[in-house]
């Protein structure tokens, strides 16, 4: 059914382009953008007059680093992008996708999504079967998913802390290439984090020469403290070796010690960019991260399925250990805890509830034991299944990374559908850069902060019909007043949407209005254009 076309008003255009804002109004024929005209040059008639006087439109938001990979399967719809004005999502990141997997080794693949997404968030055996039931239960926002490294080698070799062997590696390629022409827009790892960590350089690099000319391998870096230089040299040496896009995920120097080097690991990838190497990156603009509870522990103790890292736990020799791994940082890993203090590591969700809101220092208090023994007793408690956030960077760090000009934003927030005090960036990212960045620090200018959010990652990921205020691109919109727009979400109180965002309109229909949403799942997967 032909829907009634739209003559938005009124507004001061951002493009997304980086050109200065300009007064215009904007033309919506069915979900394409058909004009962008000279105020008042448009007769009202036959339109829907949308009237946007005040307010900024921008193209809708582009969150390149989203986790919400199991938002079709949950009940309620996911609304914590949409509110924010983010219209699409890159879904599938730090390698943990919801599928492939090959039939000897599903229950693998279900155990890993079992840690790290809430209940009931199922595992696939095929990328394409995956993609079918997400289409079919519909979306909120529109989504571009990458396949995620972690899905590959469980669903091929298994959890174990080895390399795979040659036709496992065959195998993870050709559920790789299942994967893509399924319409996966690339590939994803997540060297921190089990079974990625056990991946050497080598397998990467062989995966990611798999991709099509205009893939993307996004990876979340084996170290960002002690390790980050390396980590970034390991990237950086993938894009050389495959002449693949290498997109490093959320940025950042972690741990007190190592504040200050990110001016440095920017250069390198500034140098890297000009001898021809296509190396984008993303930030959050937070200083702290948030992730699993049990990406705090050693390699060692992480080998194999969930069974046999609970019974390490139990075992008092192992906690010895532990507790000495813990007190320095990581020859060979990525300590999490080092240079943060266990009273900035604070459990975000977990089952119980009972803990949420606490510091391991806090709660080790209570508790009368050491934080080591309490991270330990946390872990066994919650079988594994808890969350924390953890404030480990500094903010010069941070202002670095977000002023130059190739940073893009992503919000990193874990799946939705979690209990307790998930990390604020879920809800806030977006307007957090425009109000902070923008309105209050002057750091960014108002369309500098919309083309990161909107033409680049556009760019970066191949959509080529969204990131713009331009005939025939789809209309994907933000109204926003400049002047007001403003995170609330906190790190007590993360639940809350923004203020300050008028509408959000979704392929020619608006989806959001004043902080609320409209209902249904208008969103849609998007379908690569590798050449």
């Amino acid at each position: 059914m032909n829907r009634t076309p739209v003559l938005i008003t009124g507004a001061v255009i951002l493009d997304g382009d980086g050109r200065p804002p300009f007064p215009a109004d904007v033309v919506v024929e069915e979900s394409l953008i058909a004009g962008v005209e000279p105020p008042g040059s448009v007769p009202p008639d036959p339109f829907e007059v949308l009237d946007a006087s005040g307010m900024v439109v921008a193209p809708g938001f582009i969150d390149v680093h989203s986790h919400a990979d199991n938002a079709p399967f949950l009940e309620d719809a996911d609304t914590s992008k949409i509110l924010q004005g983010v219209t699409t999502e890159v879904v599938g990141n730090c390698g943990f996708s919801l599928g492939p997997a090959l039939p000897t080794h599903r229950g693998e693949l279900a155990e890993l999504v079992a840690r790290f997404f809430p209940p009931g968030t199922p595992s696939s055996p095929s990328f394409t079967d995956l993609l079918v039931l997400s289409d079919e239960l519909g979306y909120v926002t529109n989504v571009a998913p990458l396949v995620g490294h972690h899905a590959l080698r469980v669903g091929t070799a298994g959890r174990a802390a080895r390399r795979p062997g040659a036709q496992e590696l065959a195998a993870m390629g050709d559920l790789l290439r299942e994967a893509l022409d399924a319409g996966a827009f690339g590939l994803s790892s997540g060297l921190i984090y089990d079974p990625g960590m056990f991946a050497p350089p080598a397998e990467l690099t062989e995966l990611v020469a798999q991709l099509p000319a205009g893939g993307v391998y996004a990876t979340h870096v084996r170290g960002e403290g002690r390790q980050l230089r390396q980590s970034v040299e390991e990237a950086l040496a993938v894009a050389r070796h495959t002449g693949r896009a290498v997109h490093i995920s959320h940025l950042k120097v972690a741990g007190r010690p190592y504040w200050g080097a990110m001016p440095e690991v920017l250069s390198r990838i500034d140098d890297a960019r000009r001898q021809g190497h296509d190396i984008r990156h993303d930030v959050y603009p937070y200083t702290a991260g948030s992730t699993v509870l049990s990406a705090l522990l050693p390699p060692w103790v992480r080998d194999g399925s969930t069974e046999q890292v609970l019974r390490r736990l139990q075992d008092p020799d192992v906690v010895k250990r532990l507790r000495a791994d813990l007190a320095r940082d990581g020859d060979d890993w990525e300590n999490l805890a080092f240079g943060s203090g266990w009273e900035n590591i604070v459990i975000a969700s977990s089952s119980r509830g009972e803990h949420d809101g606490k510091s391991l220092r806090h709660i080790a208090d209570e508790l009368a034991r050491e934080p080591a023994d309490t991270l330990v007793h946390l872990l066994l408690t919650e079988h594994l299944r808890i969350s924390m956030v953890i404030h480990s960077m500094c903010e010069s760090d941070l202002r670095t990374a977000l002023v130059h000009p190739q940073t893009m934003i992503g919000s990193d927030g874990l799946p939705p559908g979690a209990r307790g005090l998930p990390h604020p960036r879920q809800f806030g990212t977006f307007p957090r850069v425009l109000s902070r960045y923008v309105r209050e620090t002057g750091l960014l200018t108002l369309e500098d902060a919309v083309r990161r959010m909107t033409s680049l990652p556009a760019a970066a990921f191949g959509l080529v019909d969204r990131g713009s205020v331009r005939p025939g691109m789809v209309a994907d919109l933000v109204a926003f007043d400049p002047a007001t727009v403003q995170d609330t979400a906190t790190y007590t109180d993360p639940i809350r949407s923004p203020e300050g965002i008028a509408w959000v309109m979704l392929a020619g229909r608006v989806v959001a209005r004043d902080g609320r949403y409209l209902g249904g799942r208008h969103g849609m997967r998007l379908v690569p254009r590798h050449p």
